[in-house]
C-alpha cells in the first residue's frame, strides 16, 4: 500500500533521504505557489515528498519572500513541543530541480477527508484536532485551510502548508473554531511554556527577532488564558475554506 511513498521507513531514514536524496518531479498540486510532488530517493530506499520551491512562491503584501524557512520553522515549533503535527520538514539549497526550497515528508491520507469530515467521528480524532488548534494560535498561522488538515491511514492528524505562519503581526485564519472557549490540557499547556523563555535557536535562526518575541507573546496568552480563543470578528476565515 503505497510502498513507493515511503510509508514503512522510520522517521531517521527519512530525514536522510529528505536531506541528501535525489529528488524527482512527479506531478503538480494545484497551489497559490507552486507545489510538486516528488520522489526521493538513493540507492537503497525512496519515499515521497513535497516541494515547494522559492522560485515558485508569488510575491505577497504581508508576507517577505522565503515561505518556505517558515515552513520549516513551523515543522520545528511542532517537534520543539513534542506534538509532531507537522510532517518532517527540511530545507534544502541544491540537487532539486528547480533550485532552494522546502521538503516535506508526504502523508497518505485519504483525498475526500478534510477538517471538516473530522470533526466529531470520535474522541481521539477530536483531541488530535484540538491540539492542532493551539498549534495554529502559537504558530499564528493564517492559512489553515480544511483540506490542510490529514489523517494517515494509522489515524494520526497532521496539519500541511505552514508557508504563512509566525507573522508578529496577529493573522490567524482558520476554519477550526469548534473548539473556541475550549480549555487547553494542562499538558499541552506545560508544553507551551517552554517557549516562553527561551525559543531554540534553530527556530530563531529562520525568523525576524520580532517575529520570536511575538511566538513567545502568544506562548505567554495561552499560558494566563488557558483556553482557545473565539473570533470575535466572524473572520478570521482562509478563503477558500478547503
Amino acid at each position: 500500500m503505497h510502498e513507493d511513498a515511503g510509508t514503512q521507513l522510520d522517521d531517521a531514514r527519512a530525514d536522510e533521504l529528505l536531506r541528501s536524496g535525489a529528488v524527482e518531479l512527479l506531478g503538480h498540486i494545484v497551489s497559490s505557489n507552486e507545489t510538486f510532488l516528488v520522489r526521493i530517493e538513493d540507492d537503497t530506499d525512496a519515499l515521497w515528498g513535497i516541494y515547494k520551491p522559492v522560485l515558485g512562491e508569488r510575491p505577497l503584501h504581508d508576507f517577505p519572500p522565503g515561505l518556505h524557512r517558515r515552513e520549516r520553522a513551523a515543522y520545528l515549533v511542532s517537534e520543539t513541543l513534542g506534538w509532531h503535527v507537522v510532517p518532517r520538514t527540511v530545507l534544502r539549497e541544491d540537487g532539486l530541480p528547480f533550485g532552494e526550497g522546502s521538503l516535506q515528508r508526504f502523508v497518505v491520507a485519504d483525498p475526500a477527508e478534510h477538517y471538516f469530515t473530522l470533526y466529531g467521528t470520535g474522541e481521539d480524532t477530536d483531541a488530535q484536532l484540538r491540539r492542532l488548534a493551539v498549534f495554529d494560535l502559537l504558530v499564528n498561522n493564517a492559512d489553515r485551510k480544511a483540506g490542510h488538515v490529514l489523517r494517515d491511514e494509522d489515524g494520526r492528524v497532521w496539519g500541511i502548508d505552514h508557508g504563512l505562519c509566525l507573522h508578529e503581526e496577529l493573522k490567524l485564519r482558520t476554519v477550526i473554531w469548534d473548539f473556541a472557549g475550549a480549555p487547553v490540557e494542562p499538558g499541552l499547556v506545560a508544553d507551551v511554556a517552554a517557549l516562553v523563555d527561551d525559543v531554540p535557536a534553530a527556530i530563531a535562526d529562520l525568523l525576524t527577532p520580532a517575529e520570536v518575541r511575538a511566538l513567545q507573546g502568544r506562548a505567554r496568552y495561552l499560558l494566563a488564558s488557558g483556553a482557545l480563543p473565539h473570533d470575535r470578528t466572524g473572520m478570521r476565515f482562509p478563503w477558500p475554506l478547503i
